[in-house]
């Protein structure tokens, strides 16, 4: 059959359904994405019980997401709402979580600190994914945490996933594992602090350059006051302004690994939404706040947007995974990100 022309709108997926899938409906398109938001909702809801508000909204509504898809199978019917969800709203939050990083403080203060955190992401891959060759783990797994660990968490998983070819079940098992064992660490930190010989600088340091997420090195850091806190931030923002480069690292490698294959594997999908994250990052960096002043509520108001969003995408993500998987796959590729996580923490102690 050859395309309608006209409409070029690709939101919604409008190509024939795959057998077993219902045809799109508008209807059950937003239903779908009203339902991963719903989802979110009571994941917010479940982050701010006691005990759970450590975990965080994220994982919450990962494991909500997860529950549900084993006691009551994908809702087929709006599949095409949660396939929106997991794709497009998840490429929304990355360029959002640009805004984040203000690469003139990185440049300007943080030189330094920019070449530890490189070698930080590079021992974090190498050391996961040669952990988990030896474990005999699943090593699209291993590699997402392995990115995950280095750089950002999250944001950094669901960045490198489309380049790699992850499948989303992989993408949600690593973006679950690396909440889950990041608040372990972060909260480890805050008991271990009053009990080593670091000033606050040095305490932020080691925080921000070997914790998982942004939102990990907050809670660590800050128990060591503002300085700590600060210095942590900035060391980690290093970590997320490497995040580019390192896609495009990626995808240099993907497209040589792809050689020889059929055209339709070759093909490396452009990551648009990259350019998008550094064109708010330049936006953010030296437009806000200096051209256009802006207020801190407009600033926490686009946070939340981008951690609702993200929320979402997670949900998507976490209705494709299947139990099963999660108990056969995920073992290995925890336990050998877990020790490169040790392993990482305490290189970085000693070197700072």
């Amino acid at each position: 059959m050859t395309p309608k022309s006209g409409n070029t709108l690709s939101a919604p997926n409008t190509e024939s359904p795959k057998k077993g899938q219902p045809p799109f409906d508008i209807k059950f398109w937003i239903g779908g994405i009203a339902f991963t938001f719903l989802i979110a909702l009571v994941g917010f809801l479940l982050a701010q019980l006691p005990g759970f508000n450590r975990v965080g909204q994220l994982a919450c509504a990962i494991l909500i997401a997860i529950s549900y898809r084993h006691f009551f199978g994908y809702p087929e019917i709006i599949r095409s709402g949660i396939t929106f969800s997991s794709k497009r709203l998840l490429r929304f939050a990355i360029i959002l979580y640009g805004l984040k990083l203000n690469i003139g403080t990185v440049l300007n203060d943080g030189l330094g600190l920019l070449v530890r955190d490189a070698g930080v992401i590079i021992f974090a891959i190498l050391m996961t994914v040669w952990l988990a060759k030896l474990l005999k783990a699943d090593p699209m797994i291993a590699l997402l945490l392995g990115v995950g660990t280095g750089v950002c968490g999250a944001a950094a998983i669901a960045a490198i996933a489309p380049i790699v070819k992850s499948k989303d079940d992989d993408t949600a098992i690593s973006v679950g594992i690396i909440a889950l064992v990041g608040t372990i660490f972060a909260i480890a930190y805050t008991i271990l602090r009053p009990l080593l010989p670091l000033s606050p600088i040095e305490y932020g340091i080691w925080s921000g350059t070997s914790l998982h997420e942004v939102a990990h090195v907050a809670l660590a850091a800050e128990p060591g006051g503002q300085d700590a806190l600060a210095i942590a931030l900035l060391a980690k923002l290093g970590r997320v302004f490497l995040l580019v480069p390192l896609c495009f690292i990626f995808m240099y490698f993907m497209k040589r690994k792809s050689k020889g294959q059929e055209q339709t594997d070759a093909k490396i999908e452009f990551p648009w939404f990259l350019i998008g994250f550094l064109a708010l990052s330049l936006f953010g960096s030296f437009v806000l706040g200096r051209s256009i002043p802006v207020t801190e509520g407009f600033m926490n108001g686009v946070s939340m947007v981008t951690t609702w969003c993200l929320t979402a995408a997670m949900v998507g993500l976490g209705l494709n995974v299947s139990l099963r998987d999660l108990r056969t796959k995920a073992l290995k590729p925890l336990i050998a990100m877990s020790i490169t996580s040790v392993l990482l923490s305490v290189i970085v102690y000693f070197i700072i």
